[in-house]
C-alpha cells in the first residue's frame, strides 16, 4: 500500500506537489483511481483523484478512518546529533519506521554539531512515516539545550544512558517499565560531560547501560528505543 501525506487534507482537498507529482507522473494514476491520504494527526483518508495534476492533484474524500498508533504511551528521544549529518538522517528515519513519538536534538557539552536543519528532517520523518503505514509524524524539536530537556516530561520515566563506569548505572532493561511514557537521553559521541551527568541525575533521571558494547549515538538511540517496543511487546504478550 502506498500512502501520500497532504496535512491540510480537509481544507485543500490537494495533494502537495511533491505527492502529487509522485501519484501522477510517477505512478500514472488518472482520475477516478483511489488512493490513501494521511494528515500525520492519525487519520487515514480513502480518496478518489479528482484532477490527475501533476503539482495540484485534486481528491474527494470517500471515507476517513482513525488510524492510531500501535502503542499508547509517550516516546521521546533526546540525542546529540552527530558530527556527519547523513548519520542523524539516517537515525530520524529509523527512529519513525519503529515509533517515536518526539525526537529531540540535544546539544551538549562535547556537542560536535550545534546547529541542525530541522525541515530537512521532518521530511525524512514524513518519507518514514507512510513507508511504515503510519499516520501520526513524529514532533522534531529545534536544538534544545540539556539544562532544557531535563525540565520536560517530569512525570514520566526518564533516563540518561552514558558511558562513564566512575559513575554507577543500571541496566536499561531491568530500569524500564513498559507502557510508561518515556524519555530517553542519549549523548554527543564524547559522551555526557560529568557535570552534565551531575546535573540530570539530580533533576530524578534515571543513569542507566545500553551493556557493554561501545556504541555509536545513533546506535544508542536506536537501540534503547527498539529495546522499549521489545519490552512492551513482551508484556502484552
Amino acid at each position: 500500500m502506498i500512502q501520500f501525506y497532504a496535512p491540510d487534507i480537509l481544507t485543500t482537498l490537494e495533494l502537495p506537489e511533491s505527492d502529487s507529482h509522485h501519484a501522477v507522473k510517477v505512478l500514472r494514476m488518472r482520475e477516478g483511481d483511489e488512493l490513501q491520504v494521511i494528515d500525520g494527526h492519525g487519520t487515514a483518508y480513502l480518496c478518489r483523484l479528482a484532477d490527475a495534476h501533476r503539482k495540484h492533484a485534486a481528491v474527494e474524500i470517500i471515507s476517513s478512518s482513525p488510524l492510531p498508533l500501535p502503542w499508547s504511551q509517550q516516546l521521546a528521544v533526546a540525542v546529540a546529533p552527530t558530527k556527519h549529518l547523513d548519520r542523524m538522517e539516517w537515525l530520524v528515519e529509523k527512529m519513525t519506521e519503529v515509533g517515536v513519538n518526539t525526537i529531540i536534538p540535544l546539544l551538549c557539552d562535547r556537542s560536535e554539531r550545534r546547529e541542525i536543519k530541522v525541515e530537512r528532517l521532518e521530511k525524512i520523518a514524513v518519507s518514514a512515516m507512510k513507508q511504515s503505514l503510519k499516520a501520526i509524524l513524529p514532533t522534531i524539536m529545534p536544538m534544545t539545550p540539556l539544562r532544557e530537556v531535563v525540565g520536560m516530561m517530569p512525570d514520566a520515566q526518564r533516563m540518561m544512558a552514558y558511558c562513564d563506569p566512575s559513575i554507577p548505572r543500571v541496566d536499561f532493561a531491568q530500569t524500564y517499565k513498559a507502557g510508561r511514557d518515556t524519555m530517553i537521553l542519549i549523548g554527543p559521541e564524547g559522551d555526557f560531560s560529568p557535570a552534565e551527568i551531575e546535573m540530570t541525575l539530580a533533576a530524578g533521571f534515571s543513569p542507566v547501560t545500553l551493556g557493554d558494547n561501545r556504541l555509536r549515538t545513533e546506535t544508542a538511540a536506536l537501540y534503547a528505543l527498539s529495546a522499549c517496543h521489545v519490552i512492551d511487546s513482551m508484556h502484552n504478550s
